[in-house]
């Protein structure tokens, strides 16, 4: 068992540092992290937490400052490795879990990440032939829009009319707000324009794994605007 450079202690402040400047240097010089390779992220966390912390220490649990319920070490060393590897710009954050080391500059990584995400973007069994003229449209409810910053967006394609498809598509749910609709935008072959935008959104991490459906994102509409506008050029 090799020995940390700070002295264990079941705490946040603890977890943090071991985080960043323990863990995430080493695995940054991983050979499979250091080649740019796509990793899940958390794996070669475990790999760095065995190497010098007992099962009993990583089980071990500290009280939340600012929330009811316990963590454990080891979750709370693999929620901040992951937090400084996309905050310091040392690993592109692809979603779910998985991340790749910024071996080239960051704007060159990440135009090569979306553009491989546009190229492998399918839309849900629909022939080319088959794929109409309609819209892209993105929306939210008021009681999550924020004026500034991101916030969860649905972003979706409808054949007809967007206002009358949203109203359908909320009409029943659990919502205690009418849906706000942020933007809508005319595409050639809407199928193949909505999955390049939700591929992209993927690509960047933005993407709300733990909401209900798979069209929700941390975005702006702004961001959505762009994108749109990016994957539907010709």
């Amino acid at each position: 068992m090799a020995t940390s450079k700070t002295p264990f202690q079941a705490t946040s402040s603890w977890c943090y540092n071991f985080a960043r400047y323990e863990a995430l240097p080493e695995i940054l010089v991983m050979p499979e992290v250091a080649t740019g390779d796509v990793v899940l992220l958390r794996d070669h966390t475990q790999k760095v937490l065995d190497k010098y912390l007992t099962s009993e220490e990583q089980n071990r649990t500290y009280q939340q400052a600012k929330a009811e319920g316990e963590v454990k070490i080891k979750s709370a060393v693999k929620f901040f490795v992951a937090y400084m590897a996309a905050e310091t710009g040392a690993m592109l954050n692809l979603g779910k879990g998985s991340f790749r080391k910024v071996t080239t500059t960051p704007q060159e990584e990440v135009d090569a990440v979306e553009a491989a995400a546009i190229d492998d973007a399918e839309p849900e069994s629909v022939a080319e032939e088959d794929d109409l003229k309609g819209s892209i449209y993105a929306f939210t409810f008021p009681m999550i829009e924020k004026m500034e910053g991101s916030f969860p967006i649905k972003i979706r394609k409808a054949s007809g009319d967007v206002n009358a498809r949203v109203n359908t598509q909320c009409k029943g749910s659990a919502t205690f707000q009418q849906p706000k609709i942020l933007g809508q935008w005319s595409v050639k072959r809407m199928s193949q324009a909505e999955a390049a935008v939700h591929a992209v959104l993927k690509a960047r991490g933005k993407w709300r794994d733990t909401a209900p459906g798979v069209e929700w994102f941390d975005t702006t509409p702004a961001e959505v605007a762009d994108i749109v506008d990016y994957v539907t050029k010709e």
